[in-house]
């Protein structure tokens, strides 16, 4: 902690706001980042899983969607990372690097749309087959 960790009074609350607000910021990141995560397996699982019981196109149409909705909210999150809103007082605590944000949901970005080819263009049905 910093020099301000002995401070009292309506100073040292606004810094602990400041705290709990990156805090709150990286949480939101992080819930965008599963949300994500979440609709790139279930869109590659539906490719799978679905095989056999829906028509193709339902599948595809199904994949799809979830595959770009996961490249959706890998933009979102780092969108809201570089434009959080007016500046809140110094904080103590370290924000973590927004690059490593960047090239962490850039990465996943990538990672989605290779997914939707996988999704367009892969085979339907068990393994091995």
């Amino acid at each position: 902690m910093s020099e301000r960790s002995d401070e009292a009074g309506p100073d040292r609350r606004t810094v602990l706001a400041a705290d709990r607000t990156i805090y709150a910021a990286e949480r939101t990141y992080a819930a965008w980042m599963r949300t994500g995560l979440t609709a790139l397996a279930s869109g590659m699982g539906a490719k799978a899983l679905l095989a056999d019981v829906v028509p193709e196109i339902l599948i595809v149409t199904t994949g799809t969607i979830l595959v770009v909705f996961s490249a959706f909210c890998f933009v979102v999150a780092v969108i809201r990372e570089f434009n959080p809103g007016p500046p809140p007082p110094e904080p103590d605590i370290k924000k973590i690097p927004s690059v490593l944000l960047l090239a962490v949901s850039g990465f996943l970005v990538i990672v989605s749309f290779a997914a939707l080819l996988g999704v367009w263009f892969g085979r339907s049905g068990t393994l091995g087959q």
